[in-house]
């Protein structure tokens, strides 16, 4: 503990003298801001610490007069978006003010000026720009100009919460932004497999909305939608299985020899009378049954712009699935079997599943592309 208590003796002087130095070194390097910070530390621990006094003032005007020549500067621009500058710039300032007022010592020396009245002037004036450039892009509507206006609008209510009816103008040109893009059923040329079919359709529209490709992109199943008056789909998306296969089953028969040496204890005995161990090969033959069940489409896919019938995107995704099972029988000598042997033989022949499981299958290759190729598509529109 001694030892401890001499090593604290020695190092806290040297830690206080390095920090007095580095406030300082930062002064002389013009880096006035930080070093206003690093005073204002240095009397937080040492409240008549003379360096600090002494600069912390110095330090304190140098870095106003940068931010406020900045935000100057800023205000003659000819930057629309310049009350935004400006306002970062009182915003520098007013961390300064925070920091001094933590501080008995350093606001006993510096009576730093509270920005927080400009900010929110500058924060209304910057919120106006962005506000009337929103209404501007508003007035054209269209989907690409109301995209842009929902980040006019979303701009100006960060940089003025309510400003005036920002919120309402955002959720108007959000609506007016919107994709509205109806999934169709899914056309399989197959009654018997309709079922499975429609459960891809809803997998993927579910997936789809989970994601959130884009903002202003939404997708319908095409029964919820059917027969509502007000709505009017902005894209079409039209989906048929074609040239699919479902259940070709191929039965494969073959046989090998196997052979092993092994040790057993010999028919006669030795000079002592004891009956040695002697090596004998044994054999079988065994017999694999081998039933595959393939799988195999195409999903065909386009997207359609409804108001003038043009195909914006179309696909053809291929999906495949194979089932296999391979059952033995042997014939012969079971020790010469290897465990891999003995668990071909221990299989059964079992029936593939039905025909609705593999068309499942075989469209989980396809809907994974397909979903990854809509939300390229979409992620860019």
């Amino acid at each position: 503990m001694l030892k401890y208590l001499r090593y604290l003796s020695v190092c806290l002087p040297a830690v206080i003298l390095f920090a007095c130095k580095s406030g300082e070194k930062l002064y002389n390097q013009g880096r006035y801001s930080a070093a206003v910070e690093a005073f204002v530390k240095k009397l937080q621990r040492r409240p008549q610490d003379e360096t600090s006094l002494r600069l912390l003032p110095a330090a304190y005007d140098a870095a106003k007069d940068f931010y406020e020549g900045r935000a100057k500067q800023a205000l003659a621009s000819n930057n629309p978006l310049k009350w935004e500058d400006v306002k970062n710039e009182y915003r520098s300032m007013q961390a300064l003010y925070n920091v001094i007022r933590s501080s008995p010592a350093a606001s006993s020396v510096v009576k730093p000026k509270d920005y927080s009245a400009a900010i929110a002037a500058s924060g209304e004036n910057a919120a106006e720009v962005r506000y009337d450039r929103g209404i501007q892009l508003l007035d054209e509507r269209n989907k690409a100009a109301a995209r842009q206006a929902y980040d006019e609008f979303d701009a100006a209510l960060r940089l003025s919460p309510n400003f005036r009816d920002a919120a309402s103008l955002k959720e108007q040109a959000y609506q007016l932004g919107l994709v509205h893009v109806v999934v169709s059923e899914i056309d399989v040329r197959s009654s018997y497999f309709q079922f499975s079919a429609d459960q891809f359709r809803d997998a993927l529209v579910r997936n789809l909305e989970d994601r959130r490709i884009n903002t202003f992109v939404r997708f319908y199943d095409e029964r919820r939608v059917r027969g509502e008056k007000d709505f009017h789909p902005d894209q079409y998306m039209e989906m048929r299985f074609m040239d699919f296969m479902v259940g070709q089953t191929y039965v494969d028969r073959s046989q090998r020899e196997v052979s092993k040496v092994i040790q057993v204890k010999g028919n006669k005995p030795d000079s002592t009378g004891k009956y040695p161990m002697v090596d004998i090969t044994v054999k079988a033959t065994i017999f694999v049954t081998r039933k595959t069940v393939e799988s195999s489409g195409l999903l065909d896919y386009r997207i359609i712009d409804v108001t003038n019938d043009r195909i914006l995107r179309q696909d053809r995704l291929p999906g495949s699935f194979t089932w296999q099972n391979q059952f033995g029988t042997f014939r012969g000598d079971e020790r010469a079997l290897s465990d891999a042997d003995k668990g071909l033989i221990r299989g059964r022949d079992i029936p593939p599943p039905p025909p609705q499981d593999l068309f499942l299958e075989l469209t989980r290759p396809i809907y994974d592309r397909l979903a990854r190729d809509l939300q390229s598509f979409y992620s860019q529109y």
